[in-house]
């Protein structure tokens, strides 16, 4: 499928269906990126439903702290309970991890939200790309790492989790190119000085991110045995206000100003996708395993990805993140060989 600018302003201007509301008396919903944004919105939501918990994986204590404050003042909910992860760090993502592992509970909704927006190189402390680490590197260790929490849960309680990845639309705008794709590591490549610094490539970043996302979510969906009581989906909330985009200066500053004027849904209104993709067809949940969900439906995702090149790129892709997860942590080597095919 290729999304036109006239189909992307359509559905801007198109009308939003109300928040999804069901039951979570005796869940646990998780959500990364929570003190701010699309995230914090969603968070309110699910916060309505009586979740027996509900954490804000937040990467700072004093905004994560305030976040939990405001969810209180806002709605009412006092058990929320604030996690602190960055990440751009391995090391924090893996004890997030461990202790998620160590506490026993319940995880019954997963919503990954995190994102960086830039269009600057800056590397982590573990060697690759900001926004390509927090988006395809540690999104995908948070999720193998909680997978078997979410498949307990599951076997425990008779239910069947959500794990849900936030893309976007941007996906259907962006290719990797040939040689790239036929690079010994992709992922590295994508990651490195040497290709990021090259021409314009970081102006296109956040496209990547996305795409990589829909890459990371049908490969997972791929690979988990049908019987596996958890649904993976990514979802797009859509051109939103959002901070994302505080970094734009200058003419682009401007112009994006402008289109959030004539475009933009509120971050509340984009946090319903959010809370659609974790919480309907509830009858019916196999109809959103390892979808792309836009506007409350389920979309054909772009023809890059799938084409034979996008096909090859995914696979490669998920070959090279897991290379690279397995050597961060682990833990990650036994969950792929007990749970995925």
């Amino acid at each position: 499928m290729k999304l036109s600018l006239w189909s992307f302003i359509k559905a801007q201007w198109s009308k939003q269906e109300e928040v999804t509301k069901v039951d979570l008396t005796g869940k646990t919903v998780l959500l990364l990126g929570a003190n701010t944004g699309l995230g914090f919105e969603a968070t309110k939501h699910f916060a309505t439903m009586n979740p027996e918990r509900l954490i804000l994986a937040c990467r700072n204590q004093t905004k994560g702290q305030a976040a939990v404050e405001k969810l209180k003042a806002d709605t009412g909910y006092a058990k929320a309970e604030l996690w602190l992860v960055d990440l751009a760090d391995f090391d924090s993502v893996k004890q997030f991890a461990d202790k998620f592992e160590q506490d026993g509970g319940r995880l019954d909704i997963l919503v990954e939200n995190a994102a960086v927006g830039t269009s600057k190189y800056q590397p982590t402390k573990d060697g690759f790309e900001t926004s390509l680490q927090v988006s395809n590197l540690s999104t995908p260790l948070v999720a193998l790492r909680l997978l078997p929490s979410m498949i307990k849960t599951a076997q425990e309680h008779s239910t069947q989790p959500r794990l849900v990845i936030v893309s976007s639309e941007v996906h259907y705008w962006h290719d990797i190119e040939k040689p790239v794709v036929e690079s010994p590591e992709i992922v590295k490549t994508l990651a490195s000085a040497e290709y990021c610094t090259t021409g314009k490539v970081m102006d296109s970043r956040y496209l990547l991110t996305k795409l990589l996302n829909v890459f990371f979510t049908r490969a997972l969906n791929a690979r988990l045995p049908p019987s596996t009581p958890v649904i993976v989906n990514t979802v797009n909330p859509g051109y939103c206000y959002s901070e994302l985009r505080r970094e734009f200066t200058g003419l682009r500053a401007f112009v994006d100003h402008l289109m959030e004027l004539a475009l933009a849904f509120t971050t509340e209104v984009g946090s319903r996708q959010l809370v659609w993709a974790a919480l309907a067809k509830q009858e019916a949940p196999e109809q959103l395993r390892g979808e792309y969900i836009t506007a409350f439906h389920v979309q054909e995702v772009s023809d890059f990805v799938l084409s034979p090149q996008g096909a090859k790129a995914q696979d490669l892709i998920w070959e090279d993140t897991l290379d690279i997860l397995k050597k961060v942590d682990p833990k990650v080597n036994g969950i792929v060989a007990k749970y995925l095919a």
